[in-house]
């Protein structure tokens, strides 16, 4: 257990090598990164630099070839064993519903499987988290395939939810979303980091999503972290990366809606 003056996320001297048709590629080496709690840090990077591979060895799904992966106070490796795994909750890219189960048994899954509650009990539970993410009661028995973008994506965070873990792993939230649901997502995403105290990771190539939630960034590049830090700071740091990912067109549109956001404020 992670105790106040521990980090909830450590990654120490992580290699991450794959055999791809007979040669070995590096995606990681000697990658070092700390999370603290509270944080809501977003990790970017170029395509195929390994940002989801973070994420997979965080909740412990892929062990690195080299170095330590540690989650709140014990390797990541062990996250699946003993009920651990109540301690993260994973929301990924495309939601990932059970398409034969309906919204509630979707989001009451865990609790489920754990066999520790009634189950008018694990029902109501559902019915809470449901209601959290902004979803109406009469929304419990729809099918999957009868919902929106916006609505799958609350009922997968409802999901990574049921078990009240003090950690969050985001795999690219807003994807897919029209411009209006990703913005309301964002601030329930927002409202939810506050309320529930909770430590959030988000791999994110959406700009206006990045400035929106980030407290602070973490640049994958060369295969290590680059620079980390709050945004502004992130934006300044000298890597020709983070120059035409940050100072390019989509970039600075999305800074200047972001300081124009502020100011409004």
């Amino acid at each position: 257990m992670t105790t106040a003056d521990e980090p909830v996320v450590a990654i120490d001297k992580l290699w991450s090598v794959f055999r791809v048709d007979g040669r070995e590629v590096v995606i990681h080496e000697d990658l070092d990164l700390t999370i603290e709690g509270g944080e809501l840090l977003s990790i970017v990077g170029g395509s195929g630099s390994g940002k989801t591979v973070l994420l997979r060895q965080i909740l412990g799904l892929q062990s690195p070839t080299r170095g330590s992966v540690t989650v709140l106070g014990q390797p990541a490796a062990q996250l699946g064993k003993e009920g651990a795994a109540s301690r993260v909750g994973m929301l990924f890219q495309h939601g990932a519903l059970y398409s034969a189960f309906t919204v509630l048994e979707n989001i009451a899954f865990a609790l489920r499987e754990l066999g520790t509650l009634p189950l008018d009990l694990i029902r109501d539970v559902a019915m809470v988290k449901l209601q959290m993410v902004g979803l109406d009661p009469s929304q419990a028995n729809k099918m999957p395939a009868d919902l929106s973008g916006g609505m799958v994506k609350r009922v997968a965070l409802a999901r990574a939810l049921i078990l009240d873990p003090p950690l969050l792993l985001l795999d690219e939230p807003t994807a897919g979303l029209d411009p209006d649901s990703s913005d309301a997502f964002c601030e329930l995403l927002r409202t939810l980091h506050k309320e529930l105290d909770l430590t959030v990771v988000m791999v994110t190539h959406d700009l206006d999503t990045l400035f929106e939630l980030s407290t602070r960034i973490a640049v994958v590049a060369d295969r290590r972290i680059v620079t980390s830090g709050p945004p502004a700071e992130v934006m300044a740091h000298p890597h020709p990366f983070i120059h035409d990912y940050f100072q390019g067109e989509r970039g600075q549109r999305a800074s200047a809606l972001l300081r124009e956001s502020r100011k409004a404020v």
